[in-house]
């Protein structure tokens, strides 16, 4: 990570006016027991000064960081949910609680947003509680630990605090513990968020939130919906390429879980596939496979397909359709690049696609874990073992001798272990259980060194 910034807080949400949010309060809860605190981020946004004390203060009660927004703010938006539109949502167990800026002060810095997950009821609730499992929580911050490791854009777990209450859920036994979360995101303006105006048809809003995603997210100087329509299109393409690289299964790429900047957030359902199987799928309710691992690209522009019919309202129609046909080209070219660079190997334009087609070839054998491949082979090192004999790592063996690894791609002793750090859902279910059943969460935090020492040794954080 960089050196500590200072605290910078914002406010830029609130030029977009009220029609975009609601003003709410957080729950009060029972207790609040601080859990995990993302101190590394903690010090990139200025708050590496907070006691035990302040965190459960600032995110369990949710009192306002200094300068920065008075009251928090449930966010209006629509979405399709499984290719099936719903005008009916919004920040149902959730708020925008703060803004702020990280990186140095003469270059801008992003600006990110703290929002929650289970902080109580909103306008948007329908008949939802506004809580949070505390097993939920617990599993985002393991997985967007894991996806920050292995190079994806990722909203970052920020806090995670016990609440006190019993919740009572039908697709886990009950009850169940409580929690709420705090993120650290790169914006929360969706697709959805679109589609809500245009539903609304409402040019002249689409167009200031072009201009707010343009000149607060993308720091650039615009209000050209065709430039905003690229940048997304790129930054879509790239989430989807680095799903693919890491094994992630999102399990929910719904309209309304998609970042106008291209971030991963909104972590429910989700699963690393133990193997490369493109049918394999994280939901129990994805009957037909939509969001199956082999199927989020289509997915993620299927919902890019939705933002440029929004834009529609204000941007020429064929520009639009031109960028979105680009889409399949930038997503090719960046699954070559992340698969690759997961190798620890250095790029060769001339050879790198001829590489990923040997690369998949030896991945759908399914003769080897994921993440035991890539471990292996890191660095084009060549394995020696029964289950890399097989035909379909012959190509793979051969494209590989002649390149080079990325300088110190293997200089870490992560790459001297027995085995690969992984996230697998057995792995997932043991952490939980100690913490359930004992109250012992050093598996946890056990867990989350070995991902940061794995983030370290591949050199891929953000």
């Amino acid at each position: 990570m960089a050196e500590p910034q200072p605290y910078r807080p914002d406010r830029a949400i609130l030029t977009l006016g009220e029609g975009y949010f609601a003003k709410v309060a957080a729950a009060n809860f029972p207790k609040t027991t601080l859990r995990f605190a993302n101190r590394r981020w903690a010090a990139q946004v200025g708050l590496d000064n907070l006691d035990e004390v302040g965190w459960a203060r600032h995110f369990g009660r949710f009192e306002p960081l200094a300068d920065n927004l008075p009251t928090p703010l449930a966010l209006r938006y629509h979405g399709h949910q499984f290719r099936h539109y719903n005008p009916d949502i919004g920040d149902g167990r959730g708020f925008l609680f703060a803004q702020l800026r990280d990186g140095a002060k003469a270059s801008g810095g992003r600006l990110l947003d703290l929002g929650t997950k289970g902080s109580g009821q909103t306008p948007y609730s329908r008949f939802g509680d506004g809580r949070l499992t505390l097993k939920g929580g617990v599993r985002e911050v393991l997985a967007t630990e894991m996806l920050e490791a292995l190079g994806v854009s990722t909203s970052k777990s920020f806090a995670l605090i016990e609440t006190g209450e019993q919740l009572t859920r039908g697709d886990e036994p009950s009850p169940t513990r409580s929690a709420v979360l705090t993120r650290l995101s790169h914006g929360h303006v969706r697709i959805g968020s679109f589609q809500r105006l245009a539903y609304e048809e409402n040019a002249a809003e689409i167009a200031a939130l072009v201009r707010y995603c343009l000149r607060q997210l993308f720091g650039e100087d615009s209000d050209d919906p065709l430039r905003l329509f690229e940048l997304a299109a790129t930054q879509t393409a790239r989430l989807a390429a680095s799903y693919l690289a890491a094994g992630f299964v999102h399990g929910v790429l719904n309209s309304d879980n998609i970042n106008i900047t291209g971030e991963s957030f909104d972590y429910g359902p989700w699963r690393f596939a133990p193997i490369w199987d493109e049918d394999f799928v994280a939901a129990y309710f994805d009957h037909g496979g939509l969001y199956a691992f082999g199927r989020q690209p289509e997915a993620i522009h299927w919902d890019l397909a939705q933002l440029g019919g929004c834009l529609a309202l204000v941007a020429d129609g064929p520009a639009l359709a031109e960028i979105l046909s680009d889409w399949q080209a930038q997503f090719e070219a960046a699954l070559v690049a992340a698969l690759v660079r997961r190798l620890g190997i250095a790029p060769d334009a001339a050879a790198d696609r001829d590489l990923v087609s040997a690369l998949l070839v030896a991945l759908r054998a399914q003769s080897v874990t994921i993440d035991r491949l890539f471990f292996d082979w890191r660095g084009g090192r060549v394995p020696d073992g029964e289950s890399y004999r097989d035909a379909a790592f012959v190509e793979m063996r051969e494209r590989l001798a002649s390149r080079a690894p990325l300088p110190h791609a293997l200089d870490h002793d992560y790459w001297c272990d027995d085995r690969p750090c992984s996230m697998h859902i057995d792995e997932v279910e043991a952490i939980w259980a100690a913490i359930a059943d004992q109250d012992d969460w050093a598996p946890f935090e056990n867990k989350i060194a070995a991902i940061r020492r794995m983030g370290a040794a591949h050199d891929m954080t953000p």
